[in-house]
């Protein structure tokens, strides 16, 4: 039977390329009830699955140097990754890394297909390795969650269905909750909890309302994400080529398909290594059958990979039948994952990871901009010298105070402060306007090149090119 409620396989194989594996030909849904996974490849997707939920809810309580490790506050537009802090005056890394990501998806796509979507997605984490092990716990695996759907609305129905909602629902809190804190901070989200939701109603709405549209994704919408919504799932088709890394079926070693008969020798009788089992097409989370070719349904999760092995061990015949490949690699029956291509490809998004990386850990730990004052002239100071005023602002990006200089570094000339020296406070900005007078005699254009440095407890950290506005004097002569 296929994973698919009452929907036969022989009607997918006719069917499969004119519509969505979940929707029927009446355009209703087609509930899908995939066999739980069990292999090798399940096993390391378990570890990666593991690995990725444990970070996203032990991330917002890691604190560096007295602030979360990860915080994605829009509203103060303050952002900390990795314990290092960005401000809109970073944008540019900003728009860069997105040009990056970009770039990045492109070539990860054509080299590795739909990897991502199967191993790393949020998506597909929460969906096969939380709600659906739920699922699983309660209402049984996929035979007995079909029986349980079409039996009665007894006390057993009643019981195991409002229990996993409620939980399902509890489980969207929670993860609403974590999102919540990488937004304002768990110190923040505390007090929220602290305070009671009366104290904070709107904020408490805004949870709730999340909450509920990530039950609703998880308890209903599921797949349907991955076949609709997603974008990516979209890209998918324009990007892969012959040479793309997917799960694929080895047509040419598994066709024609027949029964097995351990009696028989396949070779001899003209059958392939596919033994029409099924159980790829039982375990597959979005209904389809791999057998067919490449398809939009298809995340790469690999448990038809996982399920082919199980059954050509123990029918005594190779691993294999459903693999990573490409169509040009399953055609020519020729090993290239690892090609001059992929290799070429992945060294370009490795170097483009390398530059980004490097930008945003070594960018400037102040950053200053200087201006001519608006609306302001030279002007004679005494009988032998011209100033310019002259505005700063500083931002600091660090976590310490830190005392502001600003030095004249070339012509010679000096600096006087139109108040107090400035003192940049941990984490803030601050603005200072300042007069810079030169000698007559270095004037000797009306735009003439002067060079700043700004500098804390005599370290210098960053330098800062300008114009110093006076009289023509060449002209004059």
């Amino acid at each position: 039977m296929n994973n698919i409620e009452n929907k036969p396989i022989q009607d997918e194989k006719v069917y499969f390329r004119d519509r969505v594996s979940t929707i029927s030909e009446d355009g209703k849904r087609v509930w899908v009830y995939p066999k739980k996974p069990k292999g090798k490849f399940t096993n390391y997707r378990w570890l990666v699955a593991g690995l990725l939920l444990g970070l996203l809810f032990i991330g917002p309580w890691i604190t560096f140097k007295g602030e979360p490790l990860m915080l994605f506050n829009i509203l103060e537009r303050k952002f900390i990754i990795f314990g290092q802090i960005f401000w809109p005056q970073d944008f540019h890394l900003v728009v860069l890394s997105l040009i990056t990501l970009i770039v990045f998806i492109i070539l990860f796509t054509v080299i590795f297909g739909r990897i991502f979507c199967g191993w790393v997605c949020p998506q597909t984490i929460f969906m096969e390795f939380v709600f659906r092990q739920i699922e699983y716990f309660i209402e049984g695996d996929y035979s007995k969650q079909k029986k349980l759907n079409r039996m009665p609305w007894n006390v057993e129905k009643i019981v195991k269905k409002t229990a996993k909602h409620i939980i399902f629902f509890g489980i969207a809190f929670v993860i609403s909750n974590t999102f919540l804190a990488y937004i304002i901070g768990i110190e923040q989200l505390k007090v929220l909890v602290t305070d009671g939701p009366l104290d904070h109603m709107g904020s408490f709405v805004a949870l709730i309302l999340f909450s509920g549209v990530f039950y609703f994704i998880f308890a209903f919408f599921r797949e349907q994400v991955c076949i609709i919504a997603c974008p990516y799932g979209r890209l998918q088709g324009v990007l892969l080529d012959s040479r793309s890394i997917i799960v694929a079926y080895d047509y040419k070693r598994g066709e024609p398909k027949g029964k097995h008969n351990p009696l028989e020798d396949r070779m001899l009788t003209g059958k392939g290594d596919c033994i029409d089992c099924l159980s790829c097409v039982t375990v597959c989370p979005t209904g389809i059958d791999i057998r067919n070719g490449t398809q939009l349904e298809c995340i790469n999760c690999t448990a038809c990979m996982d399920a082919c092995d199980s059954i050509m061990d123990r029918v005594g015949l190779k691993q294999g039948l459903i693999r990573y490949d490409s169509e040009k690699g399953i055609s020519e029956g020729k090993k290239t994952i690892f090609n001059a291509r992929s290799i070429a490809y992945s060294i370009v998004l490795t170097v483009l990871l390398i530059v980004v990386a490097g930008l945003f850990t070594f960018r400037s730990e102040v950053e200053a901009t200087i201006i001519r004052m608006p609306g302001t002239l030279f002007q004679e100071y005494g009988p032998d010298k011209y100033t310019n005023l002259y505005k700063v602002q500083l931002v600091n990006k660090t976590r310490e105070d830190m005392p502001i200089d600003i030095v004249l570094l070339s012509p010679d000339g000096e600096i006087n402060y139109l108040g107090d020296k400035i003192f940049l406070n941990k984490e803030s900005v601050a603005e200072a306007s300042f007069m810079v007078v030169l000698s007559k005699e270095l004037v000797i254009t009306s735009n003439t090149p002067i060079e700043f440095g700004v500098y804390s407890n005599d370290k210098l950290i960053t330098t800062y090119k300008l114009n110093f506005v006076g009289p023509n004097t060449l002209d004059q002569n």
